[in-house]
């Protein structure tokens, strides 16, 4: 019978911690990989992953952490931080080529106080379904990148978000977060709103707000995806930031 692992997740805002317990496998992985997917996609400050209470099983199935880390740098721009490993999986983090990708901590109380440090710069702002809404968004992306000192991003990232955001406003019609996180070479863009339908390109007038499909987010993006929520789903794009 294949082991069990359970994942307990404390928002400790802005940082989440996820805490193991039981045996770590190459068949419960998968759910830990999972748990911690949708961790990431709430897009906090940093993640942590207590390990103090696993046993490790295999030492293949620490792998996770790293496949996790690397495509949490891709989006949502989330650092992944390890803590309290036991000593043979902390042995084996630290022989792992594949794993030193990720930071490892002593205790959780350390990793917790450390991701603050290496979090990216990250503004979010809540909006309504309205038709000033991709306006505002616009504005948003002026303000982060005047904070941030990148004058350059602002033509790009306003356009790939004022389609986001009319997405929203035009098909999804519920409240939305938007959030701007700047971890260099990229900005990234995220817009979450309260529908599971898929992003799908508008046919908007020569006058419109935004709306001009979604070729333009392609074109201006790096890359960019959709990730289903429990309420809703986040649209996100990764635009070059020179």
């Amino acid at each position: 019978m294949a082991s069990r692992i359970s994942c307990e997740v404390r928002d400790e805002s802005p940082v989440t911690v996820v805490r193991l317990h039981g045996a770590l496998d190459l068949d419960t992985m998968r759910s830990v990989h999972t748990v911690l997917d949708r961790c990431l996609s709430a897009q906090p400050d940093a993640l942590v992953v207590d390990l103090a209470d696993i046993t490790v099983a295999d030492r293949l199935a620490l792998s996770v952490f790293a496949a996790t880390a690397r495509e949490a740098a891709g989006w949502p721009a989330v650092p992944v931080l390890l803590c309290a490993p036991p000593s043979d999986a902390a042995a084996w983090l630290a022989e792992s080529t594949a794993c030193r990708v990720v930071p490892v901590h002593r205790d959780c109380a350390e990793a917790t106080r450390l991701a603050g440090e290496v979090a990216a710069p990250r503004l979010r702002a809540r909006l309504e379904p309205v038709a000033t809404a991709c306006r505002r968004a616009r504005e948003l992306v002026g303000e982060a990148c005047g904070r941030w000192n990148a004058p350059e991003l602002v033509g790009p990232a306003s356009l790939v978000l004022s389609e986001l955001v009319g997405n929203v406003v035009r098909h999804a019609h519920t409240p939305m977060q938007v959030t701007l996180t700047l971890r260099r070479p990229y900005l990234h863009v995220a817009v979450t709103d309260g529908s599971r339908g898929a992003a799908r390109p508008g046919s908007p007038g020569l006058r419109a707000e935004g709306g001009r499909g979604l070729m333009l987010v392609r074109e201006m993006a790096q890359r960019w995806g959709s990730t289903p929520l429990a309420d809703g789903k986040v649209v996100w794009a990764v635009v070059p930031a020179n």
